[in-house]
């Protein structure tokens, strides 16, 4: 069944709301308490599907500049800027027969080396739930506090609800930043922030900077009525100095903030009634929690439900993680497309990891339709044979230095027909862009990229870093990979197949075949090293690089892989031995010289060890896929596959709470680093355990 060229719906039977409780996987909880190294470093995350965000720890204590309970996206999905960062919230229990009146600080801020107020000492517990929850325990009272993000506006809405206890009121103060998300704020001038009191709220803005303003008010029972407020707003503008970042400090920056807040909200609040605090840039938005809540819950059992009733809850998990990533791109003359942001909370929209991510977030999840809109916001962009290697997060131009993101979207093409049985895609949407990519590959293109005498592809330069392991020091690429590299090798030929085979036009046809057919027959004398049974990782003027790194392990895992089949064994081989953790696979072996056992918290060493011996979580899709394919997806090889991918189980409730962190340290106990929330970590761990599942 088809609704139109190149186009299939996403499923045949829409998920009903009864099925949510059997279908959701059980909210991850954690326990709340005073404030240590172990709950400071666990952090939460909401996204909509405009690529704004909230993060906070499960004690709400932001630890970085990039966590708030807004962080808006100003140009969907970039321009982000912390809209509201944080809201100093306490209840105020009324006496009764006589008893003094108690009040209980929820909050938890960090300034110095203290915690004032430090709230989450009556905190019982945080849900990792369709809204980030929060359940505190103040005397004989019990309060929950969800915050959820409006589909898609730069909105956000914290509900409270008194599910206990005497009657009670709110004092809620606001803190605002108002700055771009990579940046600091420190206080301004007098008068440079300031706000207006409207009957139904308040709107808080930087009148130096003018760009954008915050809309914040209040309302009881979960709904806010024009003209009528849901408690008294107290102005006293102020700034409160020196928030203290433990994260941003850990990683070698600066991690001190000023923040402003115009006041507080003062709301009576009875046992089994809501007050909702409703925060927005530049206008009053609308957030109608409940409702907002149930759409999420359809979007994310549809995602569950694809999965399969059999699916273990890790594999659940990552099905409902998937959703953060896939999000709508601003277009200017043209209406949104969908794209994949690459990880939380700092990048926006890569190609390369938009490709590698799709088959896991996209097809997995049964969302064939956001897939081919993706794959067609990238081909949009295709610029002389090459797609962005990223889009930029300020507006300005795409950027095109990614040698292999190109080549990965041909692969991701395939997959998508694959899955999907669109069929009629390909010749109306993916072909032309498909066979443009592989003849300027062929031709020539920028940095060089070309395809050599031999029919491999070749490019760069000394200066240059166009492979996934991509760090500059100093202009200085520190993983250096210029020349002819393996993966960009496996892909190309696996593209070329890809073409050949698809292509109705028999003389078009046989020209791609030829052009895989030279490749082919160059590769294995090129890159296999007999005496070490692995894969070169590059060639560079025809001196081969010898170091073990992981790229290999795609010429292997890749469709039409051009070595034998003992040959694909002894690379895979070659991986586990060296490469493989409970985590991912390292980018280069311990025993090179070169091999950095840690991450690092200064800027240079974490740039030094980036690719010299990091784990990454994305590796372990292919590298599965591999072992499998080697060892005929039999029930051991997919039993041991199992075993390598439980390592994923703990660590959904270690770092970003449900979803896959980008990188860890090479050796153990491999502590996580870089984004909390990795596109194509949680992707490629869902594809392998659904390979598992599947078998095949």
């Amino acid at each position: 069944m088809r609704d139109g060229p190149g186009r299939r719906p996403e499923r045949d039977e829409p998920v009903t709301a009864k099925d949510f409780k059997d279908i959701l996987p059980a909210p991850i909880v954690v326990p709340g308490g005073k404030p240590t190294a172990d709950n400071l470093s666990k952090e939460w995350l909401l996204a909509n599907r405009i690529g704004a965000y909230a993060s906070s720890t499960v004690i709400g204590c932001n630890t970085r500049r990039y966590h708030g309970l807004l962080v808006a996206a100003t140009s969907p999905p970039v321009g982000r800027i912390v809209a509201l960062s944080a809201v100093m919230d306490q209840l105020v229990v009324t006496g009764g027969a006589g008893a003094p009146e108690r009040t209980f600080d929820l909050a938890t801020f960090e300034f110095g080396n203290a915690f004032a107020p430090a709230g989450s000492e009556h905190l019982v517990e945080f849900r990792n739930d369709t809204a980030a929850t929060f359940v505190y325990r103040c005397g004989e009272a019990e309060l929950v506090k969800e915050v959820i993000l409006a589909d898609e506006a730069n909105a956000v809405a914290v509900r409270y609800r008194l599910a206990g206890g005497a009657p009670a009121s709110l004092r809620l103060w606001p803190f605002l930043a108002l700055r771009d998300f990579h940046a600091l704020r420190q206080a301004g001038p007098a008068g440079q922030m300031t706000y207006l009191h409207y009957d139904d709220g308040i709107r808080v803005e930087d009148r130096q900077a003018g760009t954008h303003a915050v809309h914040l008010s209040v309302a009881t029972t979960g709904r806010r009525r024009r003209g009528a407020r849901g408690g008294p707003f107290h102005g006293h503008g102020q700034w409160w100095y020196r928030f203290r970042y433990r994260g941003d400090l850990a990683r070698g920056q600066d991690g001190f903030e000023d923040l402003y807040t115009p006041g507080w909200f003062q709301v009576d609040l009875a046992p089994g009634r809501c007050l909702q605090l409703t925060g927005s840039l530049d206008d009053p938005k609308e957030v109608h929690f409940d409702e907002t809540v149930a759409r999420k819950r359809r979007r994310l059992a549809a995602a569950v439900d694809a999965v399969g009733p059999d699916a273990d809850e890790t594999t659940r998990r990552l099905a409902v993680a998937a959703d953060a990533f896939c999000v709508r791109r601003k277009r200017p003359n043209a209406h949104p497309g969908e794209t994949i942001v690459a990880g939380f909370p700092w990048f926006a929209d890569w190609g390369r990891d938009a490709m590698i991510a799709l088959a896991g977030l996209a097809l997995e999840t049964g969302r064939y339709g956001c897939a081919l809109d993706v794959l067609k916001t990238f081909a949009d962009a295709l610029d002389g044979g090459m797609v962005p290697n990223r889009f930029d997060d300020y507006g300005g131009a795409p950027h095109y230095n990614s040698i292999d993101a190109s080549l990965w979207f041909v692969i991701a093409a395939d997959r998508y027909v694959r899955a999907s049985g669109d069929d009629g895609a390909w010749g109306h949407v993916l072909a032309p862009p498909a066979e443009v990519i592989c003849r300027a590959y062929h031709d020539g293109t920028r940095f060089g990229i070309r395809a050599d005498a031999d029919g491999l592809i070749c490019g760069g330069d000394t200066g240059t870093q166009l492979t996934w392991m991509d760090v500059k020091l100093a202009d200085t690429p520190v993983t250096p990979r210029h020349g002819k590299c393996v993966e960009v090798n496996a892909l190309w030929h696996a593209g070329l197949r890809i073409v050949a085979d698809r292509c109705p036009d028999a003389q078009r046809a046989e020209a791609f075949a030829d052009m895989a057919g030279r490749a082919a027959a160059a590769f294995a004398p090129t890159f296999f090293n007999d005496r070490t049974g692995s894969l070169h990782d590059c060639v560079r003027d025809g001196q081969p690089d010898r170091a073990i790194r992981p790229n290999q392990i795609l010429a292997v895992a890749l469709p039409h892989c051009p070595l034998n089949i003992e040959q694909q064994r002894s690379v895979v081989e070659t991986v586990r031995r060296d490469l493989l953790t409970p985590v991912g696979l390292r980018t280069l072996a311990p025993a090179d010289p070169r091999y950095r056992a840690r991450y690092g918290t200064s800027w240079e060493s974490r740039d030094r060890a980036y690719h010299q011996g990091t784990v990454w979580a994305w590796l372990m899709g292919p590298f599965i896929e591999a072992y499998l394919k080697v060892h005929g997806f039999s029930a051991d090889a997919r039993r041991q596959g199992r075993q390598w991918l439980g390592g994923f189980d703990a660590h959904l409730e270690q770092a970003g709470i449900g979803f896959i962190s980008e990188i860890f340290d090479g050796d153990p106990p491999h502590a996580a680093g870089g984004c909390i929330a990795q596109a194509w970590s949680v992707a490629e761990v869902l594809r392998a355990k659904r390979l598992i599942a599947r078998g095949r």
